[in-house]
């Protein structure tokens, strides 16, 4: 499999710092593989997130003003360490305290909880959410539970505008729970991705077979399917979503369509405008559209749709302006 890389160990390095050099609003400490803003203000909350490399531009491109304050790399599809996380939080400690956003996966928890008790042990006062978009199933091998996936993009986003905005950390993490209890993904590949430490597929498919409720890491979902149209998939996917969500005729959402890494945005755009129709069809309206590579799993060719129920509060803040560079739609 060709990858264009210098060295694989260095990978995840390599990445970090290509992201630091092209965005000139963030820095990089680079013995922590910490993304951080160079604007860090002490009257405002800081937000804390990150998780394994490859799922770019999750995380480091959610780094800016009107979201995160700092993200956290490991390596591909690890955590970061206690030691990255804990660093990372002492980095940008305000005087308003710190939330940590977590994706629920079991090493990204156990290392985010540890790194909080140490932060806490030299008052720093921290919260912490856990985001569990995921529909697909309710345990995988990475999790006890569902996991997060793409949806943790609106966390970052409206819980980084609250603290924008000045809200205090209990307010800020109200607001993010808030997002996380109303926002619910569902994901399929069409190819398995490559890790480049192995160099081979993690899995393989047939021709004429997907993976339905894939994980970001390539764990297995619900089922091996037989690939139909866009509009098929678009009401399996959706029909799903709504069986587990309070919309209804009336209400408005968010719609992401997230690309996972190797599917051109003229697929991402045919499945988008399949998704619309179902939910206009249905009476639901759609506030805000992302569509394009948000959470991916290195060149996994496939996609994900996620839907966030918005009230007054959140889809104001879904619409405040962000600096950073992968929150533009």
């Amino acid at each position: 499999m060709k990858k264009i890389l210098n060295r694989v160990e260095d990978a995840a390095m390599d990445m970090v710092r290509g992201i630091a050099a092209a965005n000139p609003d963030v820095e990089l400490d680079a013995r922590y593989k910490i993304i951080k803003r160079r604007d860090i203000r002490q009257d405002r909350v800081a937000l804390v997130s990150g998780g394994g490399s490859g799922h770019e531009p999750s995380h480091a491109g959610f780094v800016g003003k009107g979201a995160l304050t700092a993200a956290v790399a490991g390596d591909v599809f690890a955590s970061p360490s206690t030691m990255q996380i804990y660093n990372a939080i002492l980095q940008t400690r305000t005087e308003k305290g710190t939330l940590l956003i977590i994706k629920n996966y079991s090493g990204d928890c156990m290392n985010f909880d540890s790194a909080a008790e140490l932060a806490e042990d030299d008052d720093i006062e921290i919260e912490k959410v856990y985001v569990n978009d995921d529909i697909a199933v309710e345990d995988s091998l990475y999790t006890i539970g569902r996991r997060g996936v793409a949806g943790t993009l609106f966390v970052h986003k409206i819980a980084g505008a609250a603290a924008e905005a000045g809200a205090d950390l209990s307010e800020v993490k109200r607001i993010a729970e808030k997002v996380v209890a109303n926002v619910k993904s569902i994901g399929l590949a069409l190819t398995s991705c490559t890790v480049p430490a192995k160099g081979t597929p993690t899995f393989s498919l047939g021709e004429d077979e997907i993976e339905f409720g894939v994980g970001i890491h390539g764990e297995p979902g619900i089922e091996r399917r037989k690939l139909r149209d866009s509009k098929e998939l678009a009401e399996d996917m959706v029909g799903m979503l709504l069986a587990e969500m309070n919309l209804s005729e009336s209400d408005v959402c968010a719609v992401m369509v997230n690309g996972l890494g190797g599917t051109p945005l003229m697929e991402l755009s045919i499945q988008y405008r399949d998704v619309h129709e179902i939910l206009s069809a249905k009476g639901i309206g759609v506030h805000k559209a992302f569509v394009g590579n948000y959470m991916t799993s290195l060149d996994m060719a496939g996609f994900s749709v996620t839907l966030l129920k918005l009230d007054a509060e959140t889809r104001e803040l879904l619409d405040a302006s962000s600096g950073a560079p992968a929150m533009t739609v």
